[in-house]
């Protein structure tokens, strides 16, 4: 009898264990979704400060682009940021490089259209535009889609990608 209530006492106490185990499982999956329902509930339209920071920056980085202004766009482009153009892929260096070389010279960005989601710490901004530019000496004009990706990290927005599709035109 003496065992009996022993091994009921024991299997009790790892029932309350187990309980207490999934109580706190339960918990700490609740307050992770609470944050991370947080973290995504800003609206994805042009209305909040992110997307509209983010705009103006976006706009500011192609003003940056036709000056050559390199030291600006160092820093704005994060370090492990990738570019897609028609003809290749580049790294944030060799970005910087192709503009100080004039080897890609963004002369002029017409911006038809300027959208942007952000998704918590991350805004990706979509333009319909048209760019002048020079490509290894040869005017270029071009419509193109762009689609840019900006994190926000350090409390800064930096650039972590930005692609052109090229538009067809009917």
């Amino acid at each position: 009898m003496l065992l009996d209530k022993q091994f009921r006492i024991k299997i009790h106490k790892h029932v309350n264990d187990i309980d207490m185990k999934n109580y706190l499982m339960i918990f700490t999956l609740l307050l992770a979704y609470a944050q991370i329902s947080v973290a995504q509930s800003l609206p994805a339209t042009e209305d909040n400060a992110y997307t509209k920071e983010v705009i103006a920056l976006s706009k500011q980085k192609w003003a940056w682009m036709s000056e050559k202004n390199v030291d600006s766009l160092a820093t704005l482009f994060h370090p492990k940021s990738a570019f897609v153009h028609m003809s290749r892929s580049l790294t944030k260096d060799q970005e910087l490089d192709v503009i100080a070389s004039g080897n890609i010279h963004y002369k002029h960005v017409d911006i038809e259209e300027i959208s942007a989601q952000s998704i918590g710490n991350t805004v990706i901004v979509l333009s319909k535009l048209t760019l002048e530019a020079i490509v290894r000496g040869a005017e270029a004009n071009n419509p193109f889609v762009v689609t840019e990706v900006f994190v926000q990290e350090g409390g800064k927005w930096v650039l972590a990608s930005m692609s052109f599709t090229k538009m067809v035109q009917p």
